[in-house]
C-alpha cells in the first residue's frame, strides 16, 4: 500500500488568520482559519484520505480497519499516536498549559500533550510564551488569576523564521501573534486555559477558563532555555537532513531535496511527510506542493523521491 495525500481538518478560532488559504493553498469555507490538522485521527478532526484506495474515508476509518499501517511497533492500536498542525496566530493564543498522559487519561480519557514548533514564518517583533521568568507559588498564581496580571510573570521569546520550541507537558506557553508554524504533538486536544485576555468569542462570551486543572498540572519552576540547538544536519546525494526533535513520543526531521533521493519506510513504524516549501514528486505519481501532507503507510518500502523543496518528516 502506498502513500496517502490528506486533506486536512479545519479550526476557525478566534485568533486566527487567512495565511494558510493565501500562502498554503488551504481550501477550507473557514475565516478565520486559525489551525488545519494536517495528519490526524482525533475525532475532533481527522483527515480525509485523498488519493489511492480509500479516497474520500477519513484517516481515521481507514486505521481502524487497518491497524497495520501503523507498524509492528503499534501492535494493538487503532489510532495515530500524533497530530501534525499548521497554525496561523493573527492574533495570542491564550496562555495555556497541557497535561502529562497520566493527569490527562485519568480525568479526561485522552492522551496528555507535549508538542513540538517549527517556526515557518514570523513577523518583527513576534514572540512566544515559555514558562515563567521565575518560579511561582500557589498563592502567586491564585493572585495572577484574580487580577488578571498573569503576563508579568511568564517568560517571553522573541522568535524568527527556522526556530524550534519543544514543550514539555506541564509547560506554560503561548504562541504570540504574527507566528506561523507546524506543531507536531500527542494525539490530544486537551488544554487548559490560565489567562485569556479578557476575549469574547464570536457570540459575545468570554472564552471558559480552567485555573484549577492548570495548576494541578502546572510546572511553576522558571522556563528553561526555550530553543533546541545545536541541530545535526547529514548532508547526502539530493538532500540535507536535519534532526529537528527527538522525543519519548516522536521525531522530526526536515528535508531539504534539491534533485533525487531515495526514503525508506520500513515495517516498524509509520511516516507523516509535510511539505512546507517548494514542490516534491513521490515515485512519480504523487506531487506535493507547499502546504501538502502525505501519510506513508509502515512497510511501504523505498520511496524515490525528486523536486525542490522543504518536507517535514515525522515518525514516532
Amino acid at each position: 500500500m502506498g502513500p496517502m495525500r490528506l486533506a486536512p481538518a479545519g479550526k476557525d478560532y478566534l485568533w486566527g488568520g487567512t495565511r494558510l488559504i493565501e500562502e498554503y493553498g488551504k481550501q477550507l469555507n473557514l475565516k478565520p482559519l486559525a489551525e488545519t490538522w494536517e495528519c490526524s485521527t482525533h475525532p475532533d478532526g481527522p483527515s480525509v484520505v485523498m488519493s489511492g484506495e480509500y479516497a474520500g474515508e477519513t484517516l481515521d476509518a481507514v486505521i481502524r480497519r487497518h491497524p497495520k499501517l501503523l507498524g509492528t511497533k503499534f501492535r494493538g492500536q487503532r489510532e495515530l499516536p500524533i497530530l501534525v498542525k499548521f497554525i496561523d496566530a493573527h492574533r495570542d493564543l491564550s496562555v495555556q498549559v497541557h497535561p502529562d498522559d497520566a493527569y490527562a487519561r485519568a480525568h479526561e480519557g485522552q492522551n496528555g500533550k507535549t508538542e513540538f514548533w517549527y517556526v515557518l514564518d514570523a513577523e518583527e517583533g513576534a514572540q512566544i510564551v515559555y514558562g515563567f521568568e521565575h518560579a511561582m507559588t500557589m498563592r502567586q498564581l491564585k493572585d495572577a488569576a484574580q487580577r488578571g496580571t498573569f503576563e508579568k510573570h511568564l517568560q517571553k521569546v522573541p522568535v524568527k523564521r527556522g526556530d524550534t520550541f519543544y514543550i514539555p507537558a506541564g509547560t506554560v506557553h503561548a504562541i504570540g501573534a504574527g507566528v506561523l508554524l507546524v506543531e507536531v504533538q500527542e494525539n490530544s486536544n486537551v488544554t487548559y486555559r490560565l489567562y485569556d485576555y479578557d476575549r469574547v468569542d464570536k457570540d459575545g462570551h468570554k472564552r471558559e477558563l480552567h485555573f484549577e486543572k492548570a495548576v494541578e498540572v502546572l510546572n511553576m519552576r522558571p522556563g528553561s532555555q526555550a530553543r533546541r540547538f545545536p541541530r545535526m544536519v547529514r548532508f547526502m546525494r539530493g538532500c540535507a537532513r536535519e534532526a529537528l526533535c527527538r522525543c519519548p513520543y516522536f521525531e522530526v526531521e526536515r528535508i531539504q531535496i534539491k534533485g533525487k533521493m531515495d526514503l525508506l519506510a520500513l515495517t516498524d513504524t509509520f511516516q507523516t511527510l509535510l511539505c512546507t516549501e517548494g514542490l516534491v514528486h513521490i515515485r512519480d505519481s504523487m506531487s506535493l506542493n507547499k502546504g501538502m501532507c502525505v501519510f506513508v503507510p509502515a512497510g511501504t518500502g523505498r520511496l524515490k523521491m525528486q523536486g525542490d523543496g522543504v518536507l517535514l518528516r515525522v515518525q514516532c
